[in-house]
This record gives structure tokens, sequence and C-alpha cells, in this order.
């Protein structure tokens, strides 16, 4: 399992730096679970979520800094890096250069990825958007 597993969490990362939905035929599975706030349940609205975040950020792109694998269960730590050109998330396109840092979870059945979690740094992303302020900035009324 190891192997595959490696190869699925490799899928993904391809998928991330080559800007291909359509990948995640090979990665996650059609009622796949998704315990994130942003990205519904099953492969269709997988690949909807990544062409939306691929037109926010058309040169994104992502390293994998680390992998454990530990029975039926793949953790990955991910950087993504690109400039905010399209909207995304209700937030339009800032222009901005933005790193979004990922921790993933995925349980793995009949050799694909079952089920997700994950915990991201949205708040530094969000600051780099320009959607939020930077912490411990003043606004104009305080000053």
């Amino acid at each position: 399992m190891d192997t595959h597993a490696q190869q699925l969490a490799e899928t993904y990362l391809a998928m991330l730096n080559t800007h291909d939905p359509d990948l995640v035929d090979r990665f996650v599975a059609e009622d796949y679970v998704n315990h994130n706030a942003f990205v519904a349940d099953g492969r269709e609205a997988n690949r909807q979520f990544w062409t939306a975040f691929f037109a926010a950020l058309p040169d994104l792109s992502a390293t994998m800094e680390d992998l454990v694998i530990s029975g039926d269960r793949v953790v990955g730590r991910f950087v993504y890096r690109g400039t905010h050109t399209g909207e995304i998330m209700g937030i339009p396109a800032s222009g901005n250069p933005v790193e979004m840092r990922s921790i993933d979870i995925w349980r793995v059945a009949d050799a694909m990825f079952v089920e997700h979690w994950d915990e991201l740094n949205l708040l530094q992303l969000f600051q780099q958007m320009g959607a939020l302020p930077p912490l411990g900035a003043r606004s104009e009324e305080q000053t």
C-alpha cells in the first residue's frame, strides 16, 4: 500500500503543477468525502474546485515538503505559490503574490483517496489577497 499511496500523493502534486483538474480521476474516488468548508463531496466537486483554483492562480506551483503513510492514511504537507489574478472564494483578483500551506490527510480505500481532511493557513492567505488586514494593523478610525 505504501508505494501506491505515495503514487496517489504524487499524482495530486502533478495535478497541482500541471493545472490539470482531470487528473482527479486518477486519485479521487467518485464518492470522495471532503471535510473542507470550501469543497463539496465527490470527484466532480473536487474537479470544479481545482478548475476555479487554477483560474484564480494561473501560475500556481506546489511542493510536497513531507509525506507520511501509515495504514490507510496518507498525510502530506504542501506549499502552494502563485499570483492571485482571478476571483476565488468570492475574493476578487488582487494581483498579489500568495503562499498557502496545507496539511492534508487522506484515507485510502480501493486504491483511491476516499476521504480528506486538511488544515490551511487561510488567515494568512486572505491577508495576502487583501481580503483581511494584516494582524496588528490599525484601522484609519483608530489612528
